[in-house]
Parts: structure tokens; C-alpha cells; sequence
């Protein structure tokens, strides 16, 4: 094996999607896609570490509030594992390392809800890839990454590069964007977990969706212009999830009321954020929601770079 260190360790980024459009569905089942995604200052920590003895094993602890503790598992199903999994096996098959049972431990620090439209599950997935490209020193490209990283989930290899991105196909063919300009945000998400296949299988049905103007999302990104920003929050899948969830345009308007120039659910949901030009304003929001929705997972947040983000 090339030399390695001892241990390593990586945040794993939320993003949030400004914009989210299907735009086809594929013979496998799987839905193209057209979406701006931003990455957010809310973040687990992995730090993984070499042991003397074969195998992996992962543990987890959960920090905030409103957090499942039971709906996370650790076994081999955990997108963490299955990424180690597989870089390991590129590895071994290229000749990067010759061992037949890396001694691996992960520690997770939970921190990013799951089952809310952030990708955490991928964030963890891409922060295992590229802590273990390091700790064992793999010498793999961010390219070739991503390469394992969509087999896994077609938001990993978004997370594997972070900030303000174009994503087409299934979400994997990635277009850099300016960066985004400071703002504030705040992040809700009420205690149901959305099924994503669920969500997409419905939005089959949607027979008038309301498409967002992407394009000009992508317009005003070059232009700075937060609240050109705002004003285009679109998401397809928003109209199929409140159906069933009418609590998430309660969450927008109670945001959008209280100061924030957009509000929007993120992915399939059910997570609403809100996007603030001022500091005050946000945290005045944060104080109103908190008292109106003391149970619900609440946040603050800002938009970061991947180099911000390191």
C-alpha cells in the first residue's frame, strides 16, 4: 500500500436546491433532471481512522434538535460503507493497494436531518470517498470520484464538489456557477420523513406542473442578484409533496412573512428554507418560527464554497 496516515477527517455539506425541474424520465425508471443546487453551511463530520484489525465499522452520534436518533443505521446499507466499499474495490482492482481487508472505523457526527431533501446520506457518502482517497492516499482524481460516486446516488458527485452548481441528467453532469452572494437562511424541517421515490412516482401523475425558470435562476447567479435569485425559488416537486404535507406552504408563508426575500422546499422535501439579505431579519424569523414550531428541526445557515467549506 502507499503510504498513509492514521486518520482523517471531512465535513459533509447540506445542499439546497433553488431551482428543480424534471425534464424526462429514462427506460430504468430514473427521471432527468435540471437543477441549480447550493451547498449550505449546515455539515456532519467523518473522521475515519486505520485500525489493526479487518474490517469496518461505523458509529454515530447525533447533535440538535428535532434529530431521529433510531431512523439511521449503521450496518453495511449505510451509503458511508457502501462507499468505502467500492472506492476500496477500484482500488484493489487498479493495484492501488494490494490489501484484502483494510481495517477501517468511521465516526460520524450527525447533524443534517435525514429524510429531508439536504442529502445527507449522499454528503456522507461523498465525504467518505474523499477521506479515504486521502487517508490512503489513492491519488484518484475528483472525476474519477464522482465516477463511483454516481453509482452510488446521482447527488453524490455534487457533494463530492460542493457550491453552486448546474445539474443535469440524473443529476450528475455538473455545470460550475458564480458563486452565490452572502445572505443569511434559515432551515426547517417538520417531523415526517418524505419518501423520495414516492414523491417522484406522484409527479408522474402531475398532469400541469409548474416548471421554475431556471434559466433565469441561472441569470440572475451571474449577475448577483439575490433578490432576482429569489424571486425564480422554483421546484417541481414542491406542488406533489404539499399535497400530502400542506404544512410545508405554512412553513414558506410564515418565512416570507416574516422577512425573508424567498422560501422554498428543498429536493422532494419536506424542508423549507428561507433566504434573508439581512442578518437582523433572519435572526428576528429564527426567534418567531422557534416559538411558533418548538418541536421542528430549525437552523441557521449561510451558502459556502468548497473551499469555505474545508
Amino acid at each position: 500500500m502507499n503510504t498513509v496516515s492514521a486518520s482523517v477527517s471531512e465535513k459533509a455539506y447540506a445542499k439546497i436546491n433553488l431551482a428543480l425541474d424534471i425534464t424526462g424520465k429514462l427506460p430504468n425508471g430514473y427521471h432527468t433532471l435540471r437543477m441549480v443546487m447550493e451547498t449550505v453551511s449546515i455539515h456532519d463530520d467523518l473522521v475515519i481512522s486505520l485500525k489493526d484489525d479487518p474490517g469496518m465499522i461505523l458509529t454515530c452520534d447525533i447533535e440538535g434538535s428535532g434529530l431521529s436518533k433510531s431512523a439511521l443505521s449503521t450496518g453495511s446499507d449505510n451509503l458511508i460503507l457502501r462507499a468505502a466499499e467500492k472506492i476500496l474495490t477500484v482500488a484493489r482492482d487498479r493495484g492501488i493497494i494490494n490489501d484484502s481487508d483494510t481495517g477501517l472505523e468511521f465516526k460520524l457526527t450527525k447533524r443534517i436531518p435525514m429524510a429531508a431533501g439536504l442529502a445527507g446520506g449522499s454528503s456522507d457518502a461523498a465525504a467518505a470517498l474523499k477521506g479515504l482517497n486521502r487517508l490512503l492516499n489513492l491519488g484518484m482524481s475528483t472525476d474519477e470520484l464522482c465516477e463511483i460516486g454516481v453509482t452510488i446516488g446521482a447527488d453524490v458527485p455534487y457533494c463530492i464538489h460542493g457550491g453552486s452548481y448546474l445539474a443535469e441528467g440524473i443529476g450528475e453532469i455538473l455545470t460550475p456557477l458564480p458563486k452565490m452572494p452572502s445572505a443569511y437562511l434559515i432551515l426547517i424541517k417538520p417531523d415526517v420523513d418524505v419518501s423520495t421515490a414516492y414523491v417522484y412516482k406522484r409527479s408522474d401523475e402531475n398532469k400541469n406542473p409548474v416548471h421554475p425558470d431556471t434559466d433565469g435562476m441561472i441569470s440572475a447567479i451571474h449577475k448577483g442578484d439575490l433578490g432576482g435569485i429569489c424571486k425564480r425559488l422554483g421546484n417541481v416537486l414542491r406542488d406533489v409533496t404539499i399535497t400530502d404535507l400542506p404544512i410545508i406552504s405554512e412553513l414558506e408563508d410564515a418565512l416570507t412573512g416574516h422577512g425573508a426575500l424567498g422560501a422554498l422546499m428543498s429536493g422532494s422535501g419536506p424542508t423549507v428554507y428561507g433566504i434573508y439579505d439581512n442578518l437582523a431579519a433572519r435572526d428576528s424569523s429564527f426567534e418567531y418560527i422557534s416559538s411558533i414550531h418548538p418541536d421542528m428541526y430549525l437552523a441557521k445557515a449561510t451558502f459556502v464554497t468548497p473551499l469555505e467549506g474545508e
